[in-house]
C-alpha cells in the first residue's frame, strides 16, 4: 500500500505508523459493540389540550400514565396515526377530509414512548437521533428538558442530542411536544396534487434512533466515480465519510474504507465537537483506479451493479465505530446541447430521461412493501426516472430500491416554497421565498443535511435546486460551497423551468436565468390539462416532443372503475356528482374535470352510466398517453427528458397518474409500456410517418416492420414492409405512409416488429380519425400560465359504436409456487372483425377484489382479425388461499366473460 504523506507534525506521523500497525490485522481487533438502536415501537400521542399534567417535566417521567393516550405511528403524521388506529374515518374516502376539524392541530401535541439501557450501554456515548420532524418540538427525557422548539426545528434538518446527562439505567421515557409548521415556515408541501392535510404533516415523521458508541460517530460514507468512457471497465473511485466526535476529548484513530475491489485507510485526528470531513482519492490511494469492474446502469441501458461497502473508525485496538452500505460505480455528466437543451450522459452515453413525478403518501403512510410494488411499476413500464419535486421518504427505502432496480433520480425542492399562496407569505417573483439572511442559512441548512444523508446513491443523478423559480444567487453560493465539500460528482440544476422564459416573451415576466450558472436548458411549459396526441409531434413552442420537460402531462387520468367506487359513495359515482369527484382532483386550476369530460364526450360519445365512463375514459387514457412519450422518444436527441406529471398519487385522484393509490393500473399505464417498448415502431401524429426507435443495449439488425391499415369494418385496406437495421440508443424515420384509398371515418393502423430470427418483438394499433384534433395555439399564447392548449375542433371517433360484437377463444392457465402466481392466456380471435381495447382483470376469488399489484406482459390489448396472441401476468399470491384468481375480460366490442 502506497501513501502519499503529507507535511504535519513528527507526533501524528508516529501516531499513524503504530495505528497502522495495530490495524492491520482485523482478527487482532475487537468491536466496542457501537449501536443504532431505532425507536419505533410502543409510542403514544394524544393533543396538549387533552393533559392536564402538573408540569411538562412529569410526561417524561416514567411513573407519567398514558392509558387514555391514543396509539401513534412513528415515523409518521398524527392525522396518519388517527387513521392508521380508526380514531377518525378514512380520510381518503369520499369527503371525509374535509370532516376532519382544523382546529384540532393548531396546538401541539405530545408524542411519548420508553427505551431501555442497561449498564454497559452507560459507560458509552449516548445520542438521540432524529432524522426529521415537522415542525418543531421540545424535546424531554426523564423529567428533564434536553431542547427547546427554537432550537430543534426545521422539517429537513436532522438533529443529533446527546443525551448522557439525561438517561440513567433501566426504563428511560422520551417525550416530544411537537408544533406544525406556521404559515411561511419551510415544510413537507403536496402544492395542487390534493388537499392539504388536515394536520399540515404534523409528526415524526422520519426515523428515530439511539446511537451508543465510543464517541466516534461515522457518518454518510459516500463512494463516487470516474469512468473510462471508452473502454467502460475501469474507474477512478473517490471516498468520503464523516467522523463525529461526541466527546470532549481529542479522538486519535483510523479510518478504514472496504469497497470489495480494495481497501483504502487513513489517519484521522478528531478535536472535541468536531465534524472531520475525509476524503481518499486515487492520487493518495492507487487501489481506488479499479479495473475489471461491473458499472450501475439505468433500467433499459444495463444491470444495476451495486457493491458493498464497510467503514470503520479504529482506534487503540478496538473498532469504535463500523458502517455499512452500498454503492455503484457510474458516471453522470450534463451539457446543454447546440439548441440549449438539457442533456445527460451516464457512463460517456447520451440517456433520454423517461419518468415520472414521484409523491409521497398524503398521510406519509408507504410501507416497504408499497414502494417496492411501485418501483416495480417503473421498470415494468420501461421508465428510466423519477422526479421527486421534494425530498420525500420516511426513511431511504425509495432510494435503495432506486439504486436496485436502477431508476434515475432527480431530487429537489418543491415549488410549494416559491409561491405565496403554498408558503402563505410574500415571495420574490424570480427567488421564491427565501430570500432573507435567515431563510437562506435554513435551507443551506436543510441542503446539507439532505444531501449528506442521501448522497452515496447512485440513482440520484442531478440536484434540483428549485422547481418553478430560481434560488437567490446568495443562496446558489451556498449549495455551490456545500457540493464542493460533500458531493462534487453530481451536476445541479437552478429550477425545473427555464426555456422560453429567457427573453420574457411566453410564460415568465422574470427571465429564469441564473446569474451565476446561466440557463437552465429544462422546460416547464405545460400542458397539464387535456392534450390530444397530434399536439406532441408537432408543436415546437410549449412543452411538445423537444428539449428536456420536466413535468407534463394530457391530462386527468380517471380510475378504473373498481378504484372509483373504492373512492366514491355509490350515490356519487353516476350521475357523475361533481361535488365529490372534483374534490378528488386537484387545487386551483385542476379542480375541474370539465376539459376531460368534454373531450370524451366530442370525441368518443355520450356515456350512459359510470362503467360507461370509466371504461371509456381507459381508451381514452391508452390513446392520449402513448404518443406524449412515443413524440419524445422519436425525436431524440433532439428530445432529452420527459417527466409525467406525476407517476403516482398521494391518495384516491382522478388526476395526473399512471396508477392509482390502490395499486391499479390505468390505460396510461400500459399505453407508457408500450410506447417505451425497447425496440418500437410510433406513428407520428400530423406526419403520417414511421419511425423506428431502438431504446435496447445492442444493434438491430435486419429488423422488419410490418405495416396495415384496415378501415371501420375490419378490411385490411393497406399492407407493407420495411426491412433494414437501426443502432442501438436511436431513432429514426423508416416509411412515409402514402395516400390509402378506403380511409373511413376513423381506421386502423398496426405497426408489427420482428427481429432477424422473425421474432415478434414489438405490436401496436392506432385507431385513427378522418377528422383531426385541431389546436387552438392563439388562444394559449394569450393564457397567463399555458398549462394547456385549447382545442378547437376534436377528433371524432363514435364510429367505433360500428365495430360488431364477436367473441373470442382463449386458453387460461394458471400456476404457483406459493408465493407467486403466474398465469398465462392465449386469446385467438377468429372473426373477421377487430377485437378492440381488450382488458384482462384478475379477481382474488377470496376478497372478489383486482389481483394487485399485477404485472400483464400486456393489457388494453386490440387484435386485427384472426390474431392470436400468448399473454402472462405475474403477482403475489395474497389473500387467496392458494386459489386460482378469476379473470374477466371486458372490451369495446367482445363479448365479456369470466375465466376460472
Amino acid at each position: 500500500m502506497r501513501h502519499k504523506i503529507n507535511s504535519k507534525k513528527i507526533y501524528y506521523f508516529l501516531l499513524s505508523g503504530l495505528l497502522l500497525l495495530t490495524a492491520c490485522d482485523n482478527k487482532e481487533l475487537s468491536f466496542s459493540a457501537s449501536e443504532v438502536r431505532q425507536i419505533t415501537e410502543n409510542w403514544k400521542m394524544q393533543s396538549s389540550e387533552k393533559i392536564t399534567a402538573e408540569n411538562e417535566a412529569s410526561i417524561s417521567r416514567n411513573e407519567y400514565s398514558t392509558d387514555e393516550w391514543l396509539e401513534a405511528v412513528v415515523p409518521g403524521t398524527v392525522l396518519g396515526g388517527l387513521a392508521t388506529h380508526g380514531v377518525i374515518e378514512d380520510p381518503y374516502f369520499g369527503k371525509n377530509m374535509q370532516g376532519v376539524d382544523r382546529q384540532k392541530f393548531k396546538s401541539p401535541w405530545w408524542y411519548r414512548t420508553v427505551f431501555n439501557l442497561n449498564a454497559d450501554d452507560l459507560e458509552k456515548s449516548i445520542s438521540l437521533r432524529f432524522n426529521g420532524i415537522n415542525y418543531r418540538a421540545d424535546l424531554w427525557l426523564n423529567g428533564q428538558k434536553v431542547a427547546g422548539k427554537n432550537e430543534f426545528a426545521g422539517t429537513y434538518r436532522m438533529f443529533t442530542f446527546n443525551v448522557n446527562d439525561y438517561v440513567k439505567e433501566g426504563q428511560n421515557t422520551l417525550a416530544l411536544k411537537i408544533w406544525q409548521h406556521a404559515d411561511g415556515e419551510y415544510s413537507i408541501g403536496f402544492v395542487d396534487w390534493n388537499p392539504l392535510p388536515r394536520d399540515r404533516n404534523m409528526g415524526i415523521f422520519r426515523d428515530v434512533f439511539l446511537e451508543i458508541n465510543e464517541g466516534v460517530k461515522i457518518r454518510s460514507p459516500f463512494v463516487w466515480s470516474r469512468v473510462n468512457t471508452e473502454t467502460l471497465n475501469d474507474a477512478d473511485l473517490f471516498v468520503q465519510a464523516e467522523v463525529e466526535n461526541t466527546t470532549e476529548k481529542t479522538m486519535e484513530g483510523i479510518l478504514r474504507a472496504d469497497f470489495e475491489l480494495g481497501v483504502v485507510e487513513k489517519e484521522v485526528v478528531i478535536e472535541p465537537g468536531e465534524t472531520v470531513s475525509c476524503r481518499f482519492t486515487p492520487e493518495e490511494f492507487s487501489e481506488l483506479s479499479v479495473t475489471d469492474v461491473k458499472l450501475w446502469w439505468p433500467n433499459g441501458m444495463g444491470d444495476p451493479n451495486l457493491y458493498p461497502m464497510q467503514v470503520e473508525f479504529i482506534s487503540g485496538g478496538k473498532i469504535l465505530d463500523r458502517v455499512k452500505s452500498r454503492y455503484g460505480i457510474r458516471e453522470i455528466d450534463s451539457y446543454l446541447d447546440e439548441n440549449k437543451n438539457r442533456a445527460f450522459t451516464i457512463n460517456g452515453k447520451f440517456v433520454l430521461i423517461k419518468g415520472g413525478g414521484w409523491v409521497d403518501d398524503l398521510l406519509l403512510q408507504d410501507t416497504r412493501e408499497s414502494i417496492e410494488a411501485q418501483l416495480k411499476y417503473i421498470r415494468h413500464m420501461n421508465l428510466n426516472a423519477i422526479r421527486c419535486e421534494g425530498f420525500w421518504g420516511k426513511d431511504q427505502t425509495l432510494y435503495d430500491l432506486c439504486d436496485e432496480y436502477g431508476i434515475l433520480v432527480m431530487i429537489g425542492w418543491s415549488c410549494h416554497w416559491e409561491w405565496d399562496e403554498y408558503l402563505l407569505k410574500p415571495t420574490h417573483e424570480k427567488y421564491g421565498g427565501a430570500v432573507s439572511d435567515e431563510d437562506i442559512n435554513l435551507l443551506a441548512d436543510y441542503w446539507k443535511d439532505q444531501m449528506l444523508w442521501l448522497r452515496n446513491h447512485p440513482g440520484i443523478f442531478v440536484w434540483m435546486l428549485g422547481s418553478d423559480k430560481l434560488p437567490a444567487p446568495k443562496l446558489e453560493r451556498k449549495y455551490i460551497e456545500l457540493f464542493e465539500k460533500y458531493d462534487p460528482s453530481r451536476p445541479y440544476i437552478t429550477s425545473a423551468g427555464g426555456a422560453g422564459t429567457e427573453d420574457n416573451n411566453i410564460v415568465a415576466e422574470v427571465p429564469l436565468v441564473s446569474d451565476i450558472s446561466g440557463p437552465t436548458g429544462m422546460k416547464m411549459l405545460g400542458p397539464y390539462a387535456y392534450t390530444p396526441p397530434v399536439y406532441w409531434f408537432t408543436d415546437t413552442q410549449l412543452g411538445g416532443g423537444y428539449g428536456f420537460n420536466t413535468e407534463t402531462c394530457p391530462g386527468p387520468s380517471i380510475m378504473p372503475l373498481a378504484s372509483l367506487k373504492k373512492m366514491l359513495p355509490e350515490e356519487s359515482l353516476w350521475p357523475i356528482d361533481t361535488t365529490y369527484w372534483e374534490y378528488h382532483t386537484g387545487r386551483n386550476a385542476f379542480k375541474t374535470l370539465s376539459r376531460f369530460r368534454e373531450a370524451l364526450k366530442e370525441r368518443y360519445g355520450k356515456s350512459n352510466s359510470v362503467e360507461e365512463f370509466a371504461f371509456k375514459s381507459q381508451v381514452s387514457n391508452y390513446e392520449l398517453m402513448r404518443p406524449m412519450f412515443e413524440a419524445f422518444i422519436a425525436h431524440k436527441p433532439k428530445s432529452t427528458g420527459l417527466i409525467q406529471w406525476m407517476l403516482n398519487s398521494a391518495w384516491p385522484e382522478l388526476y395526473w397518474q399512471l396508477y392509482d393509490t390502490y395499486l391499479q393500473p390505468n390505460g396510461s399505464f400500459y399505453a407508457v409500456r408500450k410506447a417505451c417498448n425497447p425496440i418500437h415502431a410510433i406513428y407520428r401524429y400530423g406526419f403520417d410517418d414511421i419511425y423506428l426507435t431502438n431504446e435496447d443495449l445492442q444493434d438491430a439488425e435486419n429488423v422488419t416492420v410490418k405495416i396495415r391499415a384496415f378501415d371501420i369494418h375490419s378490411k385490411e385496406i393497406f399492407s407493407d414492409l420495411w426491412t433494414g437495421d437501426i443502432a442501438t440508443n436511436t431513432s429514426k424515420f423508416i416509411y412515409k405512409l402514402p395516400e390509402i384509398d378506403g380511409r373511413t371515418s376513423v381506421w386502423f393502423l398496426n405497426l408489427r416488429v420482428f427481429d432477424e430470427n422473425n421474432n415478434e418483438v414489438d405490436n401496436s394499433i392506432y385507431w385513427l380519425s378522418q377528422e383531426p384534433d385541431i389546436l387552438d395555439y392563439e388562444a394559449a399564447k394569450k393564457l397567463e400560465w399555458p398549462y394547456y392548449t385549447p382545442p378547437k375542433e376534436y377528433a371524432d371517433f363514435t364510429a367505433l359504436d360500428r365495430l360488431p360484437t364477436v367473441e373470442m377463444e382463449y386458453d387460461y392457465n394458471f400456476e404457483s409456487d406459493g408465493e407467486t402466481g403466474k398465469v398465462t392466456l392465449h386469446v385467438n380471435n377468429p372473426n373477421d372483425a377487430i377485437a378492440f381495447f381488450v382488458f384482462f382483470d384478475l379477481i382474488n376469488p377470496v376478497t372478489e377484489e383486482p389481483v394487485l399489484p399485477i404485472f400483464w406482459s400486456d393489457n388494453y390489448i386490440s387484435l386485427v382479425p384472426e390474431e392470436e396472441r400468448t399473454f402472462t401476468a405475474t403477482f403475489e399470491m395474497k389473500d387467496s388461499n392458494g386459489e386460482k384468481p378469476l379473470l374477466k375480460i371486458k372490451a369495446w366490442n367482445v363479448e365479456p366473460v369470466v375465466l376460472e
